[in-house]
């Protein structure tokens, strides 16, 4: 520990030596002296020493390194913090701007995980400072420092609820508040340079480096937090600041989300720029912030069409926030496109295919009721935009595709509403009247594992195919394009009720079978528990066996087959009745 003397005499050499013979280690012991006055409480001796005209030329030799543990002072909260605050406002107007920001990123990539948010918003003022005061590419320190800044931001967890968001507990809303603020006065830089103004190389990195912030913005936190106009909340706030920097720095939103350039996703990271621009299309057209400025030019399809995009970068998520946006996206796009309006060239398009896809994987996958609700009503809407012909080759997709019962039963009811539709004045098509149906009946009526077909998993479409041919045979048929069509319904209905015929009977003695079996095993077990009572060692041997059997109660098993019984005499009822119907008609015929 040196005495004051030695500090003054080490201080006094300092002073004497030019900046080019200062060794490192006199930087080092300049940090451990400012460090020591800090520990020990005196921060109002070092301000005066950093303010003492005599020591300007060390402070601006060497003060920078004196901007961590000031900082760091600050975070602590435990002592004065003016003294901190104009000690480290007097470094920011004396060092080199250069030398500041060196230390400053060092100081910022070696944040503790616990105090990232204080130590941003204690320095981010202060960074300003030191930036505004560089003569010298200023806009790419800007980029290093904004990166270095959001790199730590992103690390904080991003508030959900209204709750977490006023508590703020981890700071990521005041950082952002911060960011925000920090950003103006070069905002304010560009907009100074409009008009007429040739713009220099300097000016356009600095607009790239804006640009690049807010794409970053966008994507974190942005997408993962609930924005929602209804809610001023500090994040809806900071999205909307967003939004107004990207014109204000002469940024086209339509060119950003509809012609975006190869340039512009390189200099924003490609890989996920897609992610950055799916929130900006939501923000713009679900939120509607900034709308009103949004160019009226673009026809819904269009925007739909370019939407897709970012729809199923959306959509391919599995986080809710994610799910959440892109789903209110699809529907908002959807909703101002007409009804029946959509060409079937559109499905051919990679979105248009994928989009559907991930759609009914929410639909069949997500954990998440309330999304799964949402992803149906979505999936509606679609259908109904989609002209006669793009709706015969989207239900002709999906049923090859989906591998769901309960997704392909929604798609034969659709059917047999296009059937109703086509059949009022004015409506009549081929797709769902003429020879382009019978087709799409093939794929309705049938069973992909003929006699091995699973009843029960596939009840819900088996159903529905019935209704929908039972629906069929009760229309006359003079509203049919040709007597071809009917006539091949009848081959396609008698091969269909056929092979059913066989799946029930045969599904229909395997569990008539595994029901008896259940029950006398339930009598053995009885007789096994009241024997039981005379032998310990016979109750865990039944216990072990009775596991081994199966993990399903005795009561459900009995339910699930009774119920599968009851399944199997809907579905042959629907066929008799079919049948009758047939019979009718042909009565009706001759």
């Amino acid at each position: 520990m040196m005495n004051e003397d030695q500090v003054n005499d080490i201080i006094q050499r300092w002073r004497d030596t030019p900046e080019e013979e200062l060794k490192p280690e006199d930087y080092q012991q300049f940090k451990n002296i400012g460090s020591a006055c800090l520990n020990g409480g005196d921060s109002a001796r070092l301000l005066k020493f950093l303010q003492d005209k005599k020591n300007q030329g060390i402070v601006k030799s060497m003060g920078c390194v004196l901007v961590a543990p000031l900082v760091n002072e600050v975070v602590k909260k435990e002592r004065s913090l003016d003294h901190c605050q104009a000690a480290i406002t007097h470094l920011t107007r004396t060092c080199r701007p250069e030398d500041l920001l060196h230390s400053s990123l060092e100081l910022i990539e070696g944040i503790h995980p616990g105090a990232i948010s204080e130590t941003i918003i204690a320095l981010v003022p202060h960074l300003q400072t030191a930036l505004l005061r560089l003569e010298d590419r200023r806009a790419a320190c800007l980029g290093l420092v904004l990166s270095a800044l959001q790199k730590q931001v992103s690390q904080l967890p991003v508030p959900y609820t209204k709750q977490q968001e006023e508590a703020d507990e981890y700071g990521l809303c005041r950082c952002c508040i911060a960011l925000a603020k920090f950003t103006k006065s070069f905002i304010v830089e560009v907009k100074r340079k409009d008009g007429n103004y040739t713009a220099t190389a300097e000016d356009e990195e600095l607009r790239t480096e804006l640009l690049k912030f807010c794409m970053r913005s966008l994507r974190e936190p942005l997408l993962e937090a609930e924005l929602n106009r209804n809610r001023k909340s500090s994040l809806w706030l900071f999205a909307t600041e967003i939004m107004v920097i990207l014109p204000a720095i002469q940024e086209s939103l339509s060119e950003l989300l509809f012609f975006n350039s190869l340039k512009k996703s390189t200099l924003m990271d490609n890989s996920q720029s897609k992610e950055s621009r799916a929130c900006l299309a939501y923000l713009l057209f679900v939120q509607l912030i900034t709308m009103d400025s949004f160019p009226a030019v673009f026809s819904p399809v269009f925007v739909l069409q370019c939407n897709m995009e970012y729809i199923n970068q959306l959509l391919s998520s599995k986080k809710e926030s994610h799910l959440l946006k892109g789903l209110a996206l699809y529907s908002t796009s959807l909703e101002r496109v007409q009804d029946n309006s959509l060409p079937v060239s559109l499905l051919e398009l990679k979105s248009f295919y994928s989009v559907p896809q991930n759609l009914v994987k929410v639909l069949t996958d997500c954990p998440m009721q309330h999304l799964r609700e949402s992803g149906l009503q979505v999936f509606q809407l679609f259908i109904n935009k989609l002209d006669a012909e793009a709706k015969h080759k989207f239900f002709r997709c999906i049923l090859k595709t989906s591998n769901h019962a309960g997704v392909e039963s929604y798609i034969v009811k659709n059917i047999r509403n296009q059937v109703a539709f086509s059949m009022k004045p004015g409506n009549a098509n081929k797709w769902f009247l003429g020879e382009e149906f019978v087709s799409l009946l093939e794929l309705v009526l049938c069973l992909p594992q003929g006699a091995e077909t699973d009843l029960l998993n596939s009840m819900d479409r088996i159903m529905e195919s019935l209704n929908l041919l039972r629906y069929l045979l009760i229309r006359d048929k003079g509203l049919w394009s040709s007597t071809d069509v009917w006539e091949e319904l009848g081959r396609i209905q008698d091969e269909y009720l056929k092979m059913l015929r066989v799946c029930i009977s045969i599904s229909r003695a395997y569990y008539s079978a595994e029901l008896k079996a259940l029950r006398e095993d339930q009598k053995l077990k009885a007789k096994e528990a009241r024997d039981a009572a005379r032998s310990t060692r016979l109750v865990k041997s039944i216990t072990v066996k009775h596991k081994q059997v199966s993990n399903m109660s005795p009561d459900v098993q009995n339910q699930v087959l009774q119920s599968a019984l009851v399944t199997f005499d809907l579905m042959e009822s629907l066929i008799v009745r079919i049948e009758e119907i047939t019979e009718e008609k042909l009565k009706i015929s001759n």
